[in-house]
């Protein structure tokens, strides 16, 4: 199995703030386990809305260099399209960063792991695991 990280695990592992997200990244081989380019972007983000950006993205970027990082590429792109079209006819968007994050896991036939399962549950086909849940 392989898994696309969202941003919030990437967050509550940095700041070490759930056991059970660290005990599955920590036991699960590097090759299983990826990022996105979107996810990066928050992240930054972040660290530039931080209390001390420099600390802050250096010890992001060294955690994000253990993983392989994956674009939103035009595969992505296309699918994002189509789930926006769907989730828009529905009546129950999500955020622009979320469709991206969505896309490159469905284009990717990766497994989403992340704490945000309501808003991601609402995009068809979409496999999604929340390792902040006690197992």
């Amino acid at each position: 199995m392989r898994y696309l990280i969202d941003t919030n695990v990437c967050v509550v592992y940095l700041n070490g703030r759930s056991p059970e997200v660290c005990n599955r990244l920590n036991s699960t081989p590097l090759s299983e386990i990826l990022v996105c380019s979107v996810v990066k972007a928050e992240l930054f983000y972040g660290a530039m809305r931080s209390n001390d950006p420099t600390r802050t993205l250096a010890r992001q970027q060294e955690f994000l260099a253990s993983f392989i990082s994956l674009p939103f590429d035009d595969e992505a792109a296309l699918i994002c399209g189509c789930i926006r079209g769907q989730l828009a006819s529905l009546g129950t968007p999500i955020g622009v960063c979320d469709l991206q994050i969505a896309s490159i896991a469905l284009s990717n036939d990766l497994i989403l792991v992340t704490h945000n399962t309501q808003e991601f549950s609402r995009v068809e086909g979409l496999q999604i695991e929340d390792w902040q849940m006690a197992q």
